[in-house]
């Protein structure tokens, strides 16, 4: 999702050899996977709406979603094969580094969507089977980017006083996303041991996420008021902050419609009673920030916004919403939170198609896999 810089580590020969290359794998980046997650959402969320959306359309969404993760996912493995060098950059650059947490949510968000939207088009059992396989794999990937990644930045990455940006909440809220997909599974597992694991691991990676997002969000917003604006083309990835808020609303919204199954008695009850409890102040700080990021977004527009993968911010994060503010209004009954979830998905659809629509437009013209202007 970022428009990112080449690594600063990079001699200038290296960089000018760089830009003769042709290969259009060579700077293709984690960040992409953003557009397979903003795209997968559009398919969940608008069969989350109290008012759900067209059933066929959210299946050619959903399909749409596995066909790029598919073709990124060959493509991410050129990449690996044939320009490590780059590859090993992207770690060592703070700048791209933490986006390798959107390949643990496309995995995640993809294999949701299989669950829910595919049975009808490859079958329930093979759709249980993607699913196992993709949660399993985005959740493996996803811890491991939440460690790896903070480790990465205190052990090897150069930050620079007033860097810090919204980009670095992406290793660790894909835990969340887990957390929040484990209980469309958990209905497809034994009863007893297994259903109650998948709850509490579940739980587990709520508060993982959770606990590691309070530690970024001090530094994220302490660097917009020390150091003011983002810089225009980084300026969406605001919206990233409405991801952990979201998506932790939406998990405990989706753990406490399991729990009777899994665990019962009055822990169900402590479920569903902390999904209310939690969900309600979270949801009304994300719509809080949303107003802020608005505002930015306007700002940075009227000083000449111009797109960038950046602008694939727009669509997941406020997709988490949609399914939070769903899951509110099935617990609470409240006639708002269904118009909230209703409002939040129109915002998303248009998001989407603006940001599918440029990202056709500059691969066709060449501009979004060409190499990166030095910082």
């Amino acid at each position: 999702m970022a428009s990112y810089a080449h690594p600063q580590h990079l001699p200038a020969p290296a960089l000018a050899a760089d830009r003769r290359t042709t290969s259009p794998l060579r700077y293709l980046g984690p960040n992409w996977y953003a557009a397979v997650m903003g795209t997968a959402i559009v398919a969940s969320a608008g069969v989350a709406l109290p008012s759900p959306v067209p059933h066929a359309a959210a299946v050619a969404v959903w399909a749409l979603s596995a066909l790029l993760l598919a073709v990124l996912l060959v493509a991410r493995a050129g990449h690996w094969l044939r320009h490590r060098d780059q590859a090993r950059a992207h770690l060592l650059d703070p700048a791209v580094a933490p986006f390798y947490g959107c390949l643990s949510m496309a995995l995640l968000a993809v294999g949701g969507g299989t669950l829910t939207l595919g049975g009808g088009v490859i079958g329930e059992r093979t759709a249980v089977a993607v699913d196992v396989v993709l949660f399993t794999a985005g959740t493996a990937i996803g811890l491991v980017a939440a460690a790896a990644i903070p480790y990465l930045m205190v052990t090897r990455h150069k930050v620079d006083p007033g860097t810090a940006s919204p980009v670095w909440l992406l290793p660790v809220v894909a835990p969340m996303v887990s957390a929040s997909q484990g209980p469309l599974l958990l209905p497809h597992l034994p009863a007893g041991q297994w259903q109650e694991a998948m709850l509490l691991g579940s739980y587990a990676m709520f508060g993982l996420s959770l606990l590691a997002t309070l530690l970024m969000l001090p530094l994220i917003f302490g660097r917009l008021v020390v150091h003011g604006p983002l810089p225009l083309a980084l300026t969406p990835t605001l919206f990233l902050v409405l991801g952990p808020l979201g998506q932790s609303t939406t998990a405990v919204n989706s753990l406490a419609d399991v729990a009777p199954t899994a665990i019962g008695g009055s822990y169900a009850g402590a479920f569903e009673s902390f999904a209310v409890v939690y969900g309600v102040p979270v949801l009304g700080f994300a719509l809080l920030w949303l107003a802020i990021a608005l505002a930015m977004v306007v700002r940075a527009a009227r000083a000449g916004l111009r797109f960038s993968m950046t602008w694939w911010g727009f669509t997941f994060p406020v997709g988490t919403c949609v399914t939070g503010a769903a899951g509110l209004a099935r617990h609470t009954g409240l006639a708002a939170y269904d118009w909230l979830a209703t409002a939040l998905y129109v915002f998303l659809v248009a998001a989407w198609l603006i940001a599918a629509t440029a990202t056709f437009r500059g691969l066709l013209a060449g501009r979004l896999l060409a190499a990166p202007a030095r910082a």
